[in-house]
């Protein structure tokens, strides 16, 4: 769970009718474009745990997105092995020692403003997990997908643990529908997927 992100970031509330083609476009564009620019694999790190419903955005999107079967998509971090504070350094070394120029995608869950709870954001840069809860650990991807799940400022943990799941949900759904279209998206390309991997 994190607070704040990049800059260069688009933002969309799960409400909004066009959420699924405005996330789409934003993350076509940035996938596509770290292909074109020679990124060898796509990497999906889906930060948090299961035992917190606010910060289990991640590993819940992780979850549905796991059955992919494409040879340079590759999936860190579900419900059965969630990816946290705890073993992120561990995953991101492992990544760097088997992936060869991975595009990294950091998906997390956030706190922010209670008019922007429900929103989903998506950007370029790193994002620097669980500093909104006083850990501190590195910075993690070239891109990320963040969900502000509920507000923040007083009691973070309690308001984590208080979160509504049908929110959480709902833009889970939305994010790993959006991630799996994209995927298909690219490899249905000639022009992208000629610079990428074909599907298994």
């Amino acid at each position: 769970m994190l607070f704040n992100t990049a800059v260069r970031q688009h933002s969309v509330s799960v409400d909004n009718p066009s959420a699924f083609r405005i996330f789409t476009d934003v993350l076509y564009k940035m996938i596509s474009n770290a292909i074109i620019d020679g990124y060898k694999a796509v990497v999906f790190i889906c930060i948090g745990t299961d035992r917190s419903t606010g910060d289990s955005l991640g590993p819940l999107i992780g979850y549905k997105i796991n059955g992919m079967r494409y040879r340079n998509i590759h999936v860190y971090g579900t419900l059965d092995n969630p990816v946290h504070a705890k073993n992120l350094e561990e995953v991101t070394a492992r990544i760097a020692s088997m992936h060869k120029k991975p595009f990294i995608v950091a998906i997390d869950a956030c706190l922010g403003k209670m008019e922007h709870v429900g929103y989903i954001n998506i950007g370029e840069g790193p994002i620097k997990p669980g500093s909104g809860v006083n850990k501190n650990l590195a910075p993690v991807g070239d891109a990320y997908i963040t969900g502000i799940v509920n507000f923040g400022g007083f009691m973070d943990f309690l308001v984590l643990q208080n979160t509504r799941l049908s929110l959480v949900m709902k833009m889970a759904d939305t994010i790993s529908m959006g991630i799996k279209y994209v995927l298909w998206k690219i490899h249905s390309d000639p022009a992208v997927a000629a610079s990428f991997s074909v599907p298994e």
